[in-house]
């Protein structure tokens, strides 16, 4: 139930940002939406954690900020993967697209997490 439960929250944030940030985009339904929020927590277990520790010592240089380019490259990848979301613009353009989108879809995962009961 808890996985079901992140699935949701993820596809609640992915859609909410795809409504506030321009260039960040979904097309699809409901079911793709479901789609792209399995594909979005496929990608945070099982690469993120290679990445992140590969990048360790960056991120201890950084104290910890690397993090969110990591999240973004995280974010740029469940792109990359699903064909539902799209981010606008050119290289630099749609990198700080997915950079501004990482943020609020983990702020959004966030304070959704902390409403819902565990």
């Amino acid at each position: 139930m808890k996985l079901v439960l992140r699935v949701v929250i993820n596809a609640v944030a992915i859609w909410l940002t795809s409504l506030v940030l321009s260039g960040f985009n979904f097309d699809g339904s409901i079911f793709n939406l479901i789609i792209v929020a399995i594909i979005f927590g496929l990608v945070n277990a099982v690469i993120r954690p290679i990445a992140k520790l590969l990048t360790l010592p960056v991120n201890w240089l950084t104290l910890g900020l690397f993090t969110l380019i990591i999240n973004t490259l995280m974010l740029m990848l469940t792109v990359w993967f699903s064909g539902s979301l799209s981010l606008g613009g050119g290289m630099f353009k749609s990198f700080f697209i997915a950079f501004v989108g990482a943020i609020i879809i983990s702020v959004i995962s966030a304070v959704l997490s902390w409403f819902l009961p565990d």
